[in-house]
């Protein structure tokens, strides 16, 4: 099923082809520098195996995105509920992650931006959020792109304390 298609890009559903390159993204040190550790290929098949369910049980998910002229699967773009411990949560978060050869093309922006609509129009949200680690800038300049706003820092709760990665910056949009 394909859930939403910008000029560039279609965000659908997951297929079985698209889970070995996102196995290679997960365990690609670039694509995964602002994340704790790189993913195996088992930790990507369960956390493939939790999209699916997401997307089954809530009707939205992380979409697997794909470039319409070359119909080459980057990544995803979508929404996930954040339940992790922290005074904001449970919420519903919007993230992107697309593979390194991808980026600088504006793709997560276009991808974001379509997802935004998506939810508030047709979903019904209205609140999102988004956090990344401090240091992340490239996904921060995302977030202010697609008209978030900057909320709080918070010590992320499931980052090891004296990891760089620790602190952490939430955005929002509201409908």
């Amino acid at each position: 099923m394909s859930y939403l298609e910008t000029s560039r890009l279609k965000l659908r559903d997951w297929s079985a082809e698209d889970v070995e390159h996102f196995a290679k993204m997960n365990a690609d040190q670039e694509a995964m520098k602002y994340f704790a550790n790189t993913l195996s290929e088992e930790e990507t098949h369960q956390f493939y195996q939790n999209i699916i369910s997401e997307l089954e049980e809530c009707g939205y998910g992380l979409y697997a995105v794909e470039v319409k002229e070359t119909k080459e699967y980057i990544g995803f773009i979508g929404f996930h509920r954040a339940t992790f411990e922290a005074d904001f949560t449970p919420c519903i978060e919007i993230g992107w992650r697309l593979k390194k050869e991808a980026w600088g093309n504006g793709y997560a922006t276009e991808g974001a931006k379509a997802c935004l609509e998506y939810g508030f129009n047709e979903l019904g949200f209205s609140k999102v959020v988004s956090f990344t680690a401090e240091i992340n800038r490239p996904s921060i300049n995302v977030m202010k792109k697609i008209g978030m706003k900057p909320v709080k820092t918070f010590q992320h709760p499931k980052v090891d304390m004296g990891s760089p990665l620790k602190r952490h910056v939430l955005f929002q949009i509201e409908c």
